[in-house]
């Protein structure tokens, strides 16, 4: 599973790269595409390091505010 969400990302990105820097519109490729590799990723990868991946997103995206 994580080789096919690695080989999905570098083939779906690299298209979408294409597209956006060739001029064409790129207004009919859902959202959801460019994240289902993503999907395949995480899930590829083991129990310890998908705890590890949610840990470092709710981290990385708390917006708590600091006091000083």
């Amino acid at each position: 599973m994580l080789i096919v969400g690695i080989l999905g990302v570098i083939i779906i990105y690299g298209g979408f790269l294409y597209l956006l820097f060739s001029g064409r519109s790129t207004a009919a490729l859902p959202w959801f595409l460019l994240l289902s590799p993503w999907i395949c990723v995480y899930f590829g990868l083991t129990h310890v390091q998908q705890v590890a991946v949610i840990q470092w997103l709710t981290h990385k995206f708390s917006f708590k505010k600091s006091t000083k």
